[in-house]
């Protein structure tokens, strides 16, 4: 990987450059205030819009943005940074970590329109789960609406409490629907195979399980699960070579960045590089190699929100490199991989903590940061300088 000067923040703003048509509408969210510095390294930075509480994005074919909002609310982001609230969302139990999480498209959504969306389900008894449901996205006429919403996964039991639910959805390249199910905080089920929470999960795009998952032949929950031992997995994505990486969370001290195998099981709570909250302590990967241990693991703790692996031509000096939001490192870390290696090579400072990222349809890189009044991010590179005595395009 090509090694580069750590870049010197800096913040300017703009309108949105996306290819899309805009949206109107009330919502919670609202276009940014035009400020604008002169650009202090290899990216300037347009602030495009506020939201309460983002989770997560996706990009639609035209450019347009969905973005999630905890206390239930979709957003369809226009092309002035406005946006415009989708109906048909589900109720979700809202508080601690949980409520509206990940949304993905289908592979084939410029012909089905199917938009996947992950949550936090109430149950009986004060108990809660997260959830995974499908519908289409409909465009057309008035207010954008999801149609013929259904569930296609559950976590498996709902438990009390709220947090580490994960939910991270990710569709691969051979079009499966890859899962990121947290423990919950009950240690445990990450061990448990009757239990699909502290694991990393492949199922159809329909929620039925593949027949050759590595542990389809026990049935039941068990035949859903690709990885276990895993404890709060916020972020996942495949490198140009089909490797699957994932970032998590790890308890005090320890978030780990692992390389992902069939059927591997990556030792939580049995073994993590931190220890419990309460100070209790946890056996060092290293003390048990019969477990996978992590490729690249912090103490301090990052506390990651996603994970992108940049694949973009407006960054070439990226290409390749994984990109971390961090809630309380209070940056975007950028991970150089090379191989099966990976090192941190910088933090890039956006002025607050990050929860998402993801790459947008020209290659620059869009990040949420966390909270009320949290803004929305567009990373691009600065523009060419104009030689002296030359005019710039029409």
């Amino acid at each position: 990987m090509a090694r580069f000067p750590l870049p010197q923040h800096l913040l300017a703003a703009s309108c949105l450059a996306v290819l899309a048509a805009c949206s109107s509408g009330t919502s919670n969210s609202t276009p940014a205030p035009a400020q604008a510095t002169a650009p202090a390294g290899p990216y300037v930075t347009e602030d495009i819009a506020v939201f309460q509480e983002p989770w997560a994005m996706a990009f639609l074919p035209d450019g347009r943005l969905l973005v999630t909002e905890k206390a239930g609310r979709l957003q369809l982001v226009g092309a002035d940074g406005g946006a415009t609230p989708v109906e048909g969302v589900p109720d979700v139990a809202y508080g601690g970590q949980g409520g509206l999480g990940d949304v993905a498209l289908h592979p084939d959504f410029a012909n089905n329109r199917l938009v996947y969306i992950s949550y936090a389900e109430a149950g009986e008894g004060g108990t809660a789960g997260a959830a995974v449901a499908r519908a289409r996205l409909e465009l057309e006429g008035g207010t954008p609406a999801l149609s013929g919403l259904e569930v296609i996964w559950r976590q498996v039991p709902k438990v009390r409490g709220q947090g580490h639910y994960a939910h991270r959805l990710l569709f691969g390249p051979d079009g499966y629907l890859w899962i990121s199910s947290g423990d919950r905080q009950k240690f445990d089920p990450a061990q448990d195979m009757e239990s699909n929470m502290g694991k990393l999960l492949r199922l159809n795009d329909d929620g039925s399980v593949p027949a050759d998952n590595p542990f389809a032949d026990q049935g039941g929950v068990a035949a859903q699960v690709w990885a276990l031992g895993l404890r709060n997995p916020l972020g996942i994505d495949f490198d140009a070579e089909g490797r699957l990486w994932e970032v998590e969370m790890g308890p005090k001290g320890g978030d780990e960045l692992n390389l992902i195998e069939r059927g591997g099981n990556y030792g939580y709570p049995l073994v993590s590089n931190g220890d419990h909250y309460d100070g209790r302590p946890i056996p060092d990967h290293s003390t048990d190699p019969s477990f996978i241990a992590p490729v690249l693991d912090w103490t301090p703790v990052i506390s990651p929100g996603g994970l992108l692996i940049y694949s973009g031509d407006a960054f070439p000096q990226w290409q390749g490199d994984a990109f971390i939001p961090g809630l309380s490192s209070q940056a975007l870390v950028r991970v150089e991989l090379d191989g099966d290696q990976a090192r941190e090579a910088e933090r890039l400072d956006l002025g607050g903590r990050i929860r998402a990222v993801e790459q947008g349809p020209d290659g620059s890189i869009w990040v949420l940061q966390d909270g009320e009044d949290a803004s929305l991010l567009k990373l691009s590179p600065p523009a060419a300088p104009v030689e002296e005595g030359t005019a710039p395009d029409a």
